[in-house]
């Protein structure tokens, strides 16, 4: 990839410049294709492969592989050159999920995985249920934390040898939702030096902003549900490696397994790549923009707002880590709600002046009644006053998402209960802020949820 990526993002994947050829790729309805007896026939059963693919994976490879990243953060642009890496056709698969599942079973059984406390809820059951049933050992670790995930990794390694089982090391960076940034070149060297297979999920900073192949990850995992396709309206997962043996194994397992994606879905997807790089940076400026505004809010003692939480902002405890590691911070941030303290805007004064005579059941005239929320009720209060955001799971997309994570049983007693993960989208910034402002000011105002 010699183009610059916000160029290889559009241009890539097309067919020949010639007479009386499309501009974009045709889909391939096709279950099956025919031969020539005594030929060899590189296509056989679409459930192999099938043409509609091959552009998206091609994209995707090299656009991990990359040779240099971009990024425009905080009204500064800034390049920086990398090396390529060799890298395979990416592998497309049904969902996020489906290629989640194909690289964890990487893994014989017995093997050990180490992973995030915090990651994506569909990776952290899989990973559980796998764990229940014996088929791996399961160490959570704070992948944040680099000392205590070289030590994890030096005690398990050293566990597997002597079990002759193999071990995997899964880093998510941000982490969902907490937003929490590894160390990706200190944890993969170290894995490296062990032994250890490393796969990454790369979903919330996208190739555009993170290259973890380039810091010698082995495979890379993607929702191409979220900022890849970038619209909300279909459900494809991928994922990329330079290893043929790796390569080779999750090829069989998408075949076997059945995990693949339709033409039509795919088409969808590459057209959604397609303004990748002008919906990041959008969408990327909206959320530092936001972050620091709601940070300011957050020391308003009318608001119900505790926390900020964001890479970009100087208060994240790896600031550093991200502005020297990433392309950008990224489009995704959250804020904690606090509970109500008794005494706030949500008790209720049944008495108001001229109201006349108490009813039957209300306390008398000047008495208060104080209905005191918690934190998951005022987060959810906030989450109804919305008019502009809406409240919805999954991220990425070109509208603005908001969501209160402790709603699903499966998120972990550390993701505090009044946390609302924001993903930001591309509409105008006054807008959003406007529309939570307003959302917080209901919420302190103890209106009730609709």
């Amino acid at each position: 990839m010699n183009q610059h990526e916000r160029t290889f993002v559009v241009s890539a994947g097309r067919g020949p410049h010639g007479p009386n050829q499309p501009v974009n790729m045709p889909v391939d309805f096709t279950s099956t294709y025919s031969y020539r007896p005594g030929v060899h026939a590189s296509l056989d059963y679409a459930r192999e492969g099938m043409p509609s693919w091959s552009p998206l994976e091609e994209l995707l490879a090299q656009l991990e592989a990359g040779t240099r990243t971009t990024s425009q953060s905080q009204g500064q642009v800034t390049t920086a050159e990398e090396h390529p890496v060799q890298v395979l056709p990416g592998l497309l698969f049904s969902s996020g999920m489906a290629a989640i599942s194909a690289v964890v079973h990487l893994l014989p059984p017995g093997g050990h995985l180490i992973m995030p406390r915090h990651s994506y809820m569909g990776f952290s059951a899989l990973a559980q249920q796998m764990a229940d049933q014996g088929l791996l050992t399961l160490h959570r670790v704070d992948i944040a934390d680099t000392a205590q995930v070289s030590s994890t990794l030096h005690d398990v390694s050293t566990l597997a040898g002597a079990q002759d089982a193999r071990v995997m090391l899964w880093i998510e960076s941000p982490t969902n939702p907490m937003l929490e940034i590894a160390d990706l070149p200190a944890l993969l060297a170290a894995a490296k030096q062990r032994g250890v297979l490393t796969a990454v999920d790369n979903t919330f900073a996208t190739p555009l902003r993170q290259r973890p192949l380039q810091h010698g990850a082995d495979v890379v995992v993607h929702s191409v549900t979220k900022f890849l396709s970038g619209h909300s309206d279909l459900i494809m997962g991928a994922a990329i490696t330079g290893d043929r043996e790796i390569h080779q194994r999750l090829h069989q397992h998408r075949t076997l397994h059945g995990a693949i994606p339709g033409p039509m879905e795919v088409f969808l997807a590459l057209r959604g790549v397609r303004t990748l790089a002008v919906r990041l940076d959008a969408a990327e400026s909206n959320a530092g923009e936001l972050s620091r505004r709601l940070d300011q809010l957050s020391r308003d003692a009318g608001l119900p707002l505790r926390k900020v939480n964001y890479p970009g902002l100087a208060a994240h405890p790896q600031h550093q880590r991200a502005a020297e590691q990433l392309g950008g911070f990224g489009a995704i941030l959250t804020i904690e709600l606090d509970a109500d303290q008794p005494g706030s805007a949500d008790a209720w004064d049944s008495a108001q002046p001229g109201s006349g005579e108490p009813q039957p059941g209300q306390p008398d005239s000047g008495q208060r009644i104080t209905s005191q929320r918690s934190e998951a009720e005022v987060a959810d209060a906030v989450l109804s006053a919305l008019q502009l955001w809406t409240p919805a799971t999954s991220l990425g997309g070109v509208e603005s998402l908001a969501e209160r994570r402790r709603r699903h049983p499966g998120e972990p007693s550390s993701v505090p209960d009044g946390l609302i993960r924001l993903s930001v989208g591309i509409e105008d910034v006054e807008d959003l802020f406007a529309d939570l402002l307003n959302a917080l000011r209901a919420a302190a105002a103890g209106e009730p949820i609709r």
